[in-house]
């Protein structure tokens, strides 16, 4: 399937059902209530980034899907074709901001609190210190021209960190297939724009006292080893 099957989707928790044959997908669960992150981030802007954005990548994925099935059913090669633009935008949509809910949480279930164990030791080993880190995320994140994502990824390749950034709705992985998304940040405007009043370096700032590091590590654990 596209996307190399949306990549992990049980590691991911994306929710899926089937469509003649093919699998298609519904809007997962926030792990935490619309108004946990405030004041970081607002309950409004939560509510409508999850509920009206995240929710029309799943919806025109699955439509994208229907559509390419119906293609192939007929041998519409030019068709095929044009669907891919829809499924890789839609379907990168529906799985970076799956990764995106699990790399928050909020202040008094332990967001901000610093990285530990293996993962703080190869943030200290691959880029000095943890607010080294967060700086080029930053910098990257705010110089990023249009919408797009900025990311802390594992290269299973290299076994070391790296930090890049992805255009509109492309996974990490389309930058490398060796590349796994340890954290990443949303940085189109719908992310931000109601409460920072498109500020990008202000919410980069910020978005910090909320960061999941916990499901950062965990990620990082399991795919080192």
């Amino acid at each position: 399937m596209a996307l190399r099957q949306l990549v992990s989707r049980k590691s991911l928790g994306l929710g899926f059902g089937q469509l003649r044959g093919l699998q298609t997908f519904s809007l997962p669960d926030l792990p935490y209530d619309y108004g946990a992150l405030e004041p970081v981030i607002s309950g409004e802007i939560m509510q409508l980034h999850h509920q009206k954005h995240h929710q029309a990548y799943i919806t025109n994925y699955n439509k994208a899907l229907e559509q390419l099935q119906d293609a192939v059913g007929k041998g519409d090669s030019p068709a095929v074709v044009k669907l891919q633009s829809a499924i890789k935008f839609n379907g990168g949509g529906h799985i970076n901001h799956s990764i995106f809910w699990k790399n928050l949480t909020p202040v008094r279930e332990g967001g901000g609190d610093p990285p530990k164990g293996s993962l703080g030791w190869a943030i200290d080993t691959d880029f000095g210190s943890l607010e080294t880190l967060v700086q080029k995320i930053n910098s990257e994140g705010a110089a990023l021209q249009g919408s797009g994502w900025v990311w802390l990824g594992l290269d299973k390749e290299s076994k070391k960190l790296v930090v890049e950034t992805t255009a509109n709705q492309d996974p990490l992985i389309t930058k490398g297939p060796h590349l796994v998304p340890l954290l990443g940040i949303d940085v189109w405007e719908h992310a931000y724009y109601l409460q920072y009043k498109n500020v990008r370096p202000d919410y980069l700032k910020n978005i910090w006292k909320v960061i999941n590091w916990k499901y950062a590590s965990e990620v990082y654990d399991k795919e080192s080893e």
